[in-house]
């Protein structure tokens, strides 16, 4: 285990707790604690697909004082390519920074086990969550295209727009 600047690391699987401020604080979900599905549906409404991430993945939350503002799913899916398949914030904390944290949070993650890349996927309707991706470094890599037609029984709709398509976004570490 090694500490440098308020982070506390083990070797795989990906455990860490940080600091950002003296009010925030992302570690993971312990062994037993429920996920917090409202928080993650926020980002995907497929419980079946939420299930996965977790199974495969480490889930991490943002903590204030003991209040959840915001989730973090991260999944190995290459052994030089670490992915965010779920990150949400909590309505009542959007617009605060929080969603920056957490990237930043998954961005030090990946550097420090040695992964070369960072993905995130969005949807096609998603406007403002790739507006804000690109802003944080990340770059439109390729497009899965009809993805969230055929991987989810209802129709996603945002800002009038319909959901066909992830875009995939990659930041190169």
């Amino acid at each position: 285990m090694s500490c440098e600047n308020d982070v506390f690391i083990w070797k795989k699987p990906l455990l860490c707790l940080i600091s950002f401020s003296k009010f925030v604080k992302i570690q993971l979900l312990s062994e037993g604690q429920p996920p917090p599905y409202p928080l993650l549906f926020l980002a995907d409404p497929s419980k079946e697909l939420i299930d996965d991430y977790l199974r495969d993945g480490n889930c991490y939350i943002a903590t204030i004082e003991n209040v959840l503002v915001g989730v973090l799913i991260l999944v190995e899916i290459e052994s030089n390519v670490l992915e965010i398949k779920n990150i949400a914030v909590d309505s009542s904390f959007q617009g605060k920074g929080y969603g920056k944290q957490l990237l930043q949070f998954a961005e030090k993650i990946a550097k420090q086990q040695g992964y070369q890349k960072l993905l995130i996927g969005t949807g096609n309707s998603s406007i403002g969550q790739l507006a804000f991706y690109q802003k944080m470094g990340f770059e439109i890599d390729h497009l899965k295209k009809n993805f969230f037609v055929e991987n989810y029984e209802e129709a996603i709709v945002e800002d009038g727009i319909i959901c066909k398509h992830m875009i995939i976004l990659v930041k190169d570490l």
